[in-house]
């Protein structure tokens, strides 16, 4: 239970992470209706992060703050890759090794000993 809460918080606050993007790039266009489109993907945005902070508090109640919270860190691997496929954003060998130093942490923090 505890690990499918976490993927629905993690993509609900992925999207919400992307519809931000994508407000600020409707904004940035020179169309008459940027302002609706602007306004419209702030909502999403609003809507999904929202949604994923219910989700988030219903997670708390089962897992432990600081298990749940570092757990969080696939976020830094979605939200990477939609930023490098969807907006081309450049993204270097020193970005992958930091994500991939964090996920070494979470799974040396997630060993039970």
């Amino acid at each position: 239970m505890s690990f499918v809460l976490l993927l629905i918080v993690s993509f609900l606050t992925c999207i919400g992470q992307v519809c931000q993007k994508q407000a600020v790039v409707s904004w940035q266009t020179d169309s008459l209706t940027k302002a609706r489109k602007t306004i419209f993907w702030l909502f999403v945005a609003i809507a999904m992060l929202g949604l994923g902070m219910l989700f988030w508090l219903r997670l708390l109640q089962i897992l432990p703050l600081s298990i749940a919270y570092p757990m969080l860190s696939i976020n830094f691997i979605v939200v990477t890759l939609i930023g490098q496929f969807v907006y081309k954003e450049p993204v270097n060998i020193k970005h992958w090794i930091g994500i991939a130093s964090i996920m070494v942490g979470i799974i040396l923090m997630s060993i039970q000993v």
